[in-house]
């Protein structure tokens, strides 16, 4: 009964610890499971009940980023036949009479479970500053650094208890939590595929231990006591979390080795795949926000081509993590966000791309009470303005917010003592959720 004895020991202060029946009933041990009507159930399905005793009813949200600005004509509002369509032809999907284009093959089929925005716009074409406004819900300052939407999202749902990073970056950095502070920067994992780099203890749990109290003590013979008593503090609170992770059995929720070879497969044998079944299996412990980034979306040439390059990796991904989460019972509870920062003109360039255009693109959503089966907005016949619906970045992430049940006008004061709102405007979208 070892999973029996690393989940009662899963809180180092013994908050939400689950109970023995409980714990029963998750493996099928109570009077079915005995009687053999229940199979025994994996180590994520027990790290769920964990999750949900310490999250209640908190939801939670993945956020598939295609970081470049992918082109709306070659992923969710093809245009073929018409001027500007270039070579992209359109497929059907689920939902009658609405097509996305070739290359998404597998998220077609699951699009009754998903929103599409066709009508997103915005001013700001420069990919470092509409990166941070789609990240953030404002534009960039010389004088504060605003936090990661996800930042706010923890600073506001986040229990203290849970011993896993409460927001993941797969792939590569993001933004950070800004004036929100250290504590809810996100833990940035490179590359899925292989356990998180420097978080196995050096020596044994105990002795490692042993090594975290004499350093607490040190720092409280010295540093602190001649007038470091803040970067004490900070350091030792960082060094708790950190310890406290790393020494959890939920780190076995980066562990992909644990899945079924079939499942891997369906995500796909490719970082942006296996991004999205970690970040499942993170939601499935209990984390709150996950971003899985998947790079090279900049299309000036060969858009394409190389869209459709993209698509081969990102398409079994998106679908698969849809129909995933939905199997389990999970969807409703874990808002999934597909989109980048820009679009892409309409007018293809001489060498075969489509440059910056803010002006009008498209973005993707699906679970935490999104009602699927839907295209919200349009685009003009030549995708060169928003014809009717217009929805911009402050209405989608207070969207997002109204979706993870957080108040997007909630203020939170900054280090220059100015209170601030998590959105900066914008309004949830209408007709968008169920």
């Amino acid at each position: 009964m070892s999973f029996e004895r690393d989940l009662m020991q899963v809180s180092m202060n013994g908050e939400g610890v689950l109970g023995r029946r409980r714990f029963l009933q998750a493996i099928g041990l109570g009077a079915a499971g005995l009687a053999g009507s229940v199979a025994p159930a994996s180590f994520m399905d027990l790290v769920a009940v964990h999750a949900d005793e310490i999250r209640k009813h908190q939801l939670s949200c993945i956020l598939l980023w295609m970081g470049g600005g992918p082109s709306q004509l070659e992923t969710f509002d093809p245009k073929p036949g018409t001027e500007h369509g270039g070579e992209t032809k359109a497929i059907s999907t689920s939902i009658p009479g609405v097509s996305i284009s070739e290359g998404w093959p597998q998220t077609a089929k699951v699009m009754k479970d998903v929103a599409l925005i066709r009508s997103m716009t915005n001013r700001e074409g420069n990919h470092q500053r509409a990166t941070y406004q789609l990240h953030t819900g404002y534009l960039p300052s010389a004088t504060i650094k605003h936090p990661h939407i996800g930042c706010s999202v923890i600073s506001e749902q986040g229990e203290s208890s849970f011993d896993l990073p409460h927001i993941v970056s797969i792939g590569g950095p993001t933004l950070g939590a800004g004036y929100l502070g250290a504590a809810l920067e996100p833990f940035v994992v490179q590359n899925p595929q292989k356990p998180p780099e420097n978080t196995q203890p050096p020596v044994v749990s105990n002795r490692f231990k042993r090594r975290l109290g004499l350093l607490d003590r040190l720092e409280g013979a010295g540093f602190e006591r001649v007038g470091g008593a803040d970067r004490v503090r900070d350091h030792r609170a960082l060094y708790r979390q950190t310890a406290k992770m790393i020494l959890s059995p939920h780190m076995r929720a980066f562990q992909l080795d644990e899945e079924p070879a079939p499942m891997r497969d369906a995500y796909g044998r490719n970082p942006f795949g296996q991004g999205c079944l970690l970040a499942r299996r993170l939601v499935q412990a209990g984390c709150t926000f996950v971003e899985v980034r998947s790079n090279g979306w900049d299309t000036h040439q060969q858009s394409h081509e190389r869209v459709l390059k993209l698509a081969n990796q990102v398409d079994p991904g998106f679908a698969t993590l849809v129909t995933d989460l939905k199997s389990r019972g999970m969807l409703e509870k874990t808002l999934v966000v597909w989109m980048g920062e820009v679009g892409r003109t309409p007018k293809i360039n001489p060498n075969a791309g489509r440059d910056h255009f803010p002006k009008v693109f498209s973005v993707a959503l699906a679970g935490g009470g999104v009602k699927g089966g839907q295209v919200i907005g349009q685009s003009t016949a030549d995708g060169s303005d928003v014809k009717d619906h217009p929805v911009g970045v402050t209405d989608l992430l207070a969207s997002l917010c109204h979706g993870l049940k957080v108040d997007p006008n909630k203020e939170n004061m900054t280090p220059i003592g100015r209170p601030m709102r998590i959105v900066d405007g914008g309004k949830p979208i209408a007709g968008l959720f169920a």
